[in-house]
């Protein structure tokens, strides 16, 4: 506080006017400091300020808030304004009485309309998340999947084998078959007919089950339930195009054992559909 009272006292006195020496020889006689940086300062001999540390002398006082430069338009506030009467929209006409809907031309055809339609969009599409054989056997290799265990949609999910929105189903991989040295079992909503049958080359089993998007949040998120108040939901059945693509129907909750295929089942999922 002391040395910006002093150099505000000394901007505001006319000796700043005066030359160079006259400018040392006012701070010469200033013996209160003992600072080894501000003698340094002084003693160079800068001219003007240059030598001088640059210190604020704004105030708390001087602040304000940011006002726009520009003002907000008044319009219908008199002639004066340039925006009275008709506010800037002129005589009459559809402009100057309302406004129209996004997209309207007039009357003329829109542009939504002049341009073709191409494609179409399924509704009954299914978008399923892959997985392969090769990331199954990874993760089994690094301990966060027990292949003693039934590997089920949730288990992939909770290992990160796969991502955290599963849509309608997952899809099972033939990449890295060679990989798979071992039994195991899973339960996914697709299977490719190269990871089919290298899962069963190696004495496990793959089976395709059924879930309707509430049976989904049922198996991966059943404290979802819990935390409502709810039952867990039963498992759906598959609708009538879907059954020849699915072994049998989901169960609920999470199943930790697979269950044997007969062998009527094996019969039918031999046969290409």
């Amino acid at each position: 506080m002391i040395r910006r009272r002093l150099l505000s006292s000394l901007i505001s006195s006319n000796s700043l006017l005066t030359p160079k020496t006259t400018l040392i020889s006012t701070f010469s006689q200033i013996q209160p400091f003992k600072d080894s940086n501000f003698n340094n300062y002084i003693a160079n001999g800068a001219s003007g300020f240059m030598g001088l540390r640059a210190y604020s002398l704004l105030s708390l006082n001087d602040l304000r808030d940011n006002v726009p430069r520009k003002q907000k338009t008044r319009k219908g506030r008199g002639i004066g304004s340039g925006k009275g009467k008709t506010a800037g929209r002129g005589h009459k006409g559809q402009k100057a009485r309302g406004t129209m809907k996004f997209g309207f031309e007039g009357g003329q055809t829109p542009m939504r309309r002049r341009l073709p339609k191409r494609g179409f969009k399924n509704p009954f599409s299914l978008t399923f998340q892959p997985v392969g054989l090769g990331k199954i056997a990874r993760l089994i290799n690094a301990g966060k999947i027990d292949s003693h265990e039934l590997i089920t949609m949730k288990t992939l999910k909770e290992t990160r084998a796969i991502g955290k929105q599963i849509k309608d189903g997952v899809r099972l991989m033939g990449r890295g078959a060679e990989k798979i040295q071992w039994p195991i079992h899973l339960e996914v909503s697709r299977v490719t007919v190269r990871a089919k049958q290298a899962v069963e080359a190696a004495g496990g089993s793959v089976r395709r089950v059924h879930y309707n998007q509430l049976g989904f949040r049922a198996l991966l998120k059943p404290e979802w339930f819990e935390k409502k108040g709810r039952l867990l939901p039963k498992a759906a059945r598959p609708p009538p195009k879907l059954r020849d693509k699915v072994d049998s129907i989901g169960r609920l909750p999470a199943p930790t054992k697979p269950i044997p295929f007969y062998t009527e089942e094996k019969e039918a999922a031999s046969t290409p559909a």
